[in-house]
């Protein structure tokens, strides 16, 4: 496909809006808390207000988060997935432990435009509204640079990258159109700030680290309509991902460089997603939060 130089010349470029700050307006600052004592003001300060999607969300780290919105307030929960099978018995768990919150699946492959668009709309639907969008849905692999086929890089891209980048949009287009703040939380990882030691796995790394300039862009863009955008950098985790004998010389190696000597456990990344998520920080927007106990000091 060729350009035709002289239209080069003609060509409209859009400028970024930005808020003006003034109170009442998306930009502005939020309300005061409404509560008087310390310990319920406390409890305010971090709550979840209205309904959050979480992708990937029968996975080991996206259940622990939607577990932990639903406990600081979530009133209604959306899970997006590809495991059909997890999905009901997830929400009759959920439901269960949360009777006062809606909970839904939905199976959602996050490579699908139209999907994401059509099951973010299904979630405004069934509950009303969507404030909180969090992207865990991922792949893994590892396979030195050489090997690495143009499908496997694509891939791996399209999941992370372009995944991420599509839920974001349509969780956006909601929240302009409500006209009612939000919050978009994505997942980085610390191999996207150093490469990792001793798997290879550069098409991992590069997706990662899109997604965590992808995240600035988005911040200063949406600003204006009072969502914020950030991201979380995962280390080593305790999940299923990092199970099984065959991993053992692996983790030697990673304990080796870390300063805790040890994996995070999920239940030790979920606090910064509440944090992200609750109103605790609504001056917070463009940052990554990496929760690795110290790793990317030796890596």
């Amino acid at each position: 496909m060729t350009t035709d130089r002289s239209q080069l010349k003609s060509r409209i470029i859009p400028s970024i809006s930005l808020g003006d700050g003034q109170p009442g307006s998306l930009s502005g600052p939020p309300p005061p808390l409404t509560q008087t004592d310390p310990r319920s003001r406390a409890l305010e300060r971090f709550s979840v207000t209205g309904n959050a999607i979480v992708t990937g969300g029968t996975g080991d780290l996206g259940l622990t988060a939607c577990r932990a919105l639903l406990e600081h307030g979530a009133s209604g929960l959306a899970i997006f997935d590809l495991d059909e099978a997890k999905g009901p018995d997830v929400v009759k768990v959920l439901g269960g432990d949360f009777p006062d919150a809606k909970v839904e699946f939905m199976r959602v492959d996050v490579t699908d435009a139209a999907g994401i668009t059509e099951a973010v709309r299904e979630t405004v639907r069934r509950l009303g509204s969507v404030d909180v969008m969090v992207c865990f849905a991922g792949i893994v692999g590892s396979v030195p640079a050489v090997d690495i086929t143009p499908e496997q890089f694509r891939f791996m891209v399209d999941v992370h990258l372009t995944g991420s980048f599509l839920c974001a949009q349509a969780a956006a287009r909601e929240m302009i159109k409500q006209k009612t703040r939000g919050s978009i939380i994505m997942t980085g990882s610390i191999s996207a700030h150093r490469p990792n030691y001793p798997q290879p796995q550069v098409h991992y790394n590069v997706a990662k680290a899109g997604v965590l300039a992808m995240k600035d862009s988005l911040a200063a863009e949406w600003g204006v309509h009072g969502i914020r955008v950030n991201t979380i950098s995962p280390g080593y985790m305790n999940t299923i991902l990092n199970e099984g004998s065959m991993l053992d010389w692996h983790k030697t190696q990673w304990y080796h460089r870390h300063p805790m000597g040890r994996m995070g456990e999920p239940e030790e990344l979920v606090g910064a997603v509440v944090l992200l998520a609750s109103r605790a920080s609504t001056y917070l927007t463009g940052e990554d939060i990496r929760i690795d106990g110290g790793q990317i000091l030796l890596m």
